[in-house]
């Protein structure tokens, strides 16, 4: 019987571990230091603001995994030594593997700002990060994130929910501008603001500045600006968590280098997840997504390869979705935050300035290439049928309503989206008619 061996229980990790169970009966053992069972990753902010219970967030029953034969282990590995096939934990316990899969996740950046390493200066990826959190906010009254991204925008929220004034750094001239349009970006920099969250646009961190006592106490901005605070938030990105496999024979750059089967340049060993490199990503794509539903059908394709049917990640379109406050954001394909010459887009914004949709095509054909939207849930398999089928921008305005995702008794837009379309580029395709019970409930 093969020993496989598991390092990190994210969704990469287990959703490998559960696969490769549906196929073999080989010994399996899932090792991870931060928590004794897998919990979404995603409902952290949500433990914090009060919603949920850590217990809630587990998907599995904490008995799930001795009825399926997976082992869990607890601890932090110090090294791995690839020749003997050895994990080295920091008690110095050697676990032994015939395979292992390297599923370590992210870590917070850090940028070597001054007083980074003060009390209550942190970032949030894991749980000992929520942890700390929950015990450097108990009394502060003021805090600044510094980082224009998903993390930021949810640690903006926990702390905003329990009534501490929140001042937010970002950079660029608007929110995630390396990411979103100029127009979304404008309308969730209203809805920060909306939401009484102090946004400073165009201000990048200098220092973080000591107490005295090794705390923060404030910030000083590289306009020379000092904000009083006594909590900061360093939500600048992750980077994958690979720092203890440096001076191991495995190829690592950013990542853990893979190739198209997440395999490393070790035999029987593979990488999946945010601590994954891409060594030929799809041009698409990027070789580097730290992104829930990546790690989890990169877990899928390794459990095939590993069960003994060879198997390609082939990722398909790309796909993300959050939460900003109140609105939910997604994004299907490419929608850039500048377009090129070879590409136009249609851009529709309700009135109330909280829901939108942005529709990126090809100026040659008009063929959709992505679409970002704002307020309005779409169905994840339509819009990929769409994307890969190559349909067109007046095809997707003139079926939009088979793409929504929203309940029954929800506004619906397509008509207005369809009619600014139609005066817009001249065209007359047919405006959506709303059902009976958008009729008396709209």
């Amino acid at each position: 019987m093969s020993k496989i061996v598991i390092l990190g229980n994210g969704i990469a990790g287990i959703t490998a571990a559960r696969h490769i169970r549906k196929h073999t009966n080989d010994s399996i053992t899932v090792i991870s230091g931060e928590s004794d069972h897998f919990f979404s990753r995603t409902a952290l902010m949500y433990i914090y603001m009060g919603h949920m219970k850590y217990e809630h967030t587990k998907p599995y029953e904490d008995w799930f995994w001795a009825k399926n034969k997976i082992d869990l282990l607890k601890a932090w590995i110090k090294t791995i030594d690839f020749d003997s096939k050895k994990l080295i934990t920091s008690t110095s316990e050697e676990i032994t593997y015939d395979r292992l899969i390297l599923a370590t996740g992210s870590q917070s950046n850090k940028f070597g700002w001054p007083g980074e390493n003060l009390r209550g200066v942190q970032g949030l990826y894991n749980l000992q990060d929520l942890d700390m959190m929950e015990t450097t906010t108990q009394h502060v009254k003021r805090a600044v994130i510094v980082g224009g991204g998903l993390i930021g925008v949810e640690m903006a929220e926990m702390l905003h929910s329990r009534g501490i004034h929140v001042t937010y750094l970002i950079r660029e001239s608007r929110f995630w501008g390396n990411v979103l349009p100029e127009k979304e970006g404008a309308l969730i920099d209203r809805h920060l603001k909306e939401h009484h969250i102090d946004l400073r646009k165009e201000t990048e961190l200098e220092e973080i500045i000591d107490d005295g006592k090794g705390s923060v106490k404030g910030i000083k901005t590289k306009s020379g600006e000092v904000i009083d605070c006594q909590f900061v938030g360093l939500t600048v990105g992750v980077r994958p968590n690979i720092d203890f496999l440096k001076d191991t024979s495995l190829e690592i750059d950013k990542g853990i280098l893979v190739d198209e089967h997440l395999a490393t340049n070790i035999p029987d060993v593979y990488a999946i997840g945010d601590c994954a490199q891409l060594k030929s990503a799809p041009s698409h794509r990027r070789p580097i997504e730290a992104v829930w539903y990546v790690g989890r059908m990169m877990g899928e394709t390794v459990a095939k390869t590993i069960t003994g049917t060879p198997t390609k990640y082939q990722p398909g379109i790309w796909f993300n979705s959050a939460k900003f406050f109140d609105i939910e954001y997604q994004t299907y394909g490419s929608v850039p935050a500048r377009l090129d010459e070879n590409h136009e887009s249609f851009y529709w914004e309700a009135a109330d300035g909280k829901k939108c949709i942005h529709i990126v095509y090809e100026k040659a054909d008009q063929k959709v290439t992505g679409i970002n939207t704002f307020g309005i849930r779409m169905r994840h398999e339509v819009w990929d049928k769409w994307l890969n089928d190559g349909k067109t921008l007046s095809y997707v305005v003139e079926h939009l309503p088979k793409a929504n995702f929203d309940p029954e008794f929800f506004k619906r837009f397509e008509p207005e989206i369809q009619q600014q379309y139609n005066e817009e580029y001249g065209d007359s395709i047919i405006i959506s008619k709303p059902t009976f019970f958008q009729r008396i409930f709209n």
